[in-house]
């Protein structure tokens, strides 16, 4: 076997491949030209609305530069609005139009049926294990993302 079919980074972006394309391909299908850091975007906004691109980015650990185009994307779709923060001028709230939410509601079962054809061959304990052991992996190694995850922090 050649070495590089057991290098983590190689087996990683052949998953990431592999999960692109289930999804572009499901969304196609749906009839729907929306890809997963837009999904993740009305995702993140549904359950956190009024929040600003930066936070946005950080909760979906997509990088700065690029959110502005997402946002851009969904806002020109009609299913994201932004206004400026009257606290402060330079920073725009985002939040989900009736259209956003209506959509989101339509393709949570979508997207959820979608997540066993981008682990095929696992069962559902399998599965369970591997999530685990990715997210351990992703936790760990966040810092070194260019991109981090970045939750808010916990209300007490």
């Amino acid at each position: 076997m050649t070495a590089i079919y057991s290098m983590p980074g190689h087996v990683i972006r052949r998953l990431q491949q592999i999960s692109a394309s289930v999804f572009a391909e499901t969304m196609k299908a749906e009839g729907l030209d929306l890809t997963a850091p837009q999904f993740a975007a009305l995702y993140m906004l549904n359950d956190h609305p009024g929040i600003d691109q930066a936070t946005l980015a950080g909760l979906i650990a997509y990088d700065r530069p690029t959110i502005g185009g997402v946002v851009d994307r969904l806002v020109g779709k009609g299913l994201v609005t932004r206004v400026t923060n009257p606290e402060d001028r330079r920073a725009k709230r985002l939040a989900l139009t009736d259209a956003g939410r209506d959509l989101l509601a339509r393709l949570m079962p979508v997207v959820a049926c979608m997540q066993d054809a981008i682990l095929p061959g696992l069962s559902a304990e399998e599965r369970a294990e591997f999530l685990r052991l990715a997210t351990k992996v992703a936790d760990a190694g966040n810092a070194l993302s260019r991109a981090p995850l970045l939750p808010l922090p916990v209300r007490t």
